[in-house]
């Protein structure tokens, strides 16, 4: 990890925590509460465009995003990068390398963000004692593989313009439930480059298809990233319902 400071102490005592009060997460009960509490071992605060996890390393932790975002991605050997999805507050980082040993991709973050922090060796006991915040890690996980489906559908046929309408609608409807567009800040926190490497076009390109995406109208670049100025614009090139869920999980 890199430019990045450690905290020690729980500074968001969980039974205070800002996503317990978004209509989107579901509750803890009193018992589940006192677990995650427990489990919780502080907190960490990670500088915008730092390297929270690294592909092929080991970590002793697992985190729950508090705020900020950030993203997954994957490099070649000749520095060529896929995105390969955007994390948020309440999104798990780490399981992968929890479950698997070592981490299968990177997290790179794209605002500041704050980390809740949790021991991986303890997770047996979340299984062992908590049957339903058990089930809930793997709907979280089941929930990342169909948004993975999706990308890929997105990647494989979509044409450049429904990639990039599909991607900031999704970006922006996921930002929406979390009450991210808040105060000054109502733009995605991305630039060109990183759409040109989730949508695995050349920036060229990009720059091209967003270009046609603005002049419509649909969205605005400003210095904070990506303004959405019409979702249902963009719902509608890219031929997608958009995201329908009802609350969910986190821990």
């Amino acid at each position: 990890m890199a430019s990045q400071t450690s905290k020690n102490s729980k500074r968001t005592p969980c039974e205070n925590c800002p996503l317990r009060q978004l209509a989107v997460f579901r509750d803890f009960t009193a018992e589940e509460l006192a677990f995650v509490s427990d489990f919780k071992t502080g907190e960490l605060a990670v500088d915008s465009g730092a390297t929270i996890l690294l592909e092929g390393t080991h970590s002793a932790h697992l985190f729950t995003v508090l705020a900020g975002w950030g993203f997954r991605y994957k490099m070649l050997d000749d520095g060529r990068r896929q995105i390969l999805n955007y994390v948020m507050p309440g999104d798990i980082v780490g399981l992968q390398g929890s479950l698997m040993g070592e981490m299968q991709h990177s997290i790179e973050a794209l605002s500041p963000v704050t980390l809740c922090v949790f021991e991986r060796d303890r997770l047996n006991q979340l299984y062992t004692r908590h049957h339903d915040l058990a089930y809930d890690l793997t709907w979280i996980a089941a929930r990342e593989e169909r948004m993975l489906d999706e990308h890929l559908l997105s990647i494989g046929r979509r044409s450049a313009l429904e990639r990039a309408a599909y991607l900031l609608a999704f970006l922006y409807q996921r930002a929406k439930v979390l009450d991210l567009f808040r105060g000054n800040r109502v733009a995605i926190p991305i630039r060109q480059q990183h759409v040109a490497d989730t949508l695995g076009l050349s920036v060229v390109h990009t720059n091209k298809t967003l270009k046609k995406l603005a002049d419509r109208g649909l969205i605005r670049w400003v210095d904070g990233g990506c303004n959405v100025r019409d979702v249902d614009g963009l719902l509608a090139i890219a031929e997608w319902e958009g995201i329908s869920e009802h609350k969910r999980p986190f821990i």
